[in-house]
């Protein structure tokens, strides 16, 4: 049950090993609605190790008390999070974009 944001993880277990190892996670929002980016690494048993960085947007709603995902994004790759800077960067950095 997740009852709190800071209950909020991408980190799951199967049968005494961590698939899902959470690394970080940043709060872009918090409320009724919360958005969070988690940072993780899913293991590999073909190779007995955890795999490259990945990176997944989550968006939760509180119903009932507790927080329900409703959507999600995964960042497939370091190539497209590195895109996802650039394009953001520049947004940011325009004089006339979106202020």
């Amino acid at each position: 049950m997740n009852e709190t944001i800071d209950e909020l993880t991408v980190h799951y277990e199967e049968n005494g090993i961590t698939i899902i190892n959470e690394l970080d996670k940043v709060i872009l929002s918090k409320g009724a609605w919360t958005t969070i980016l988690f940072r993780y690494q899913e293991w590999r048993p073909q190779a007995d190790a955890y795999g490259p960085d990945k990176y997944v947007i989550r968006r939760y709603k509180k119903v009932g008390g507790e927080y329900r995902m409703q959507s999600k994004f995964t960042i497939s790759s370091a190539d497209q999070a590195r895109k996802i800077i650039d394009a953001l960067e520049g947004w940011m950095g325009d004089k006339h974009g979106g202020e």
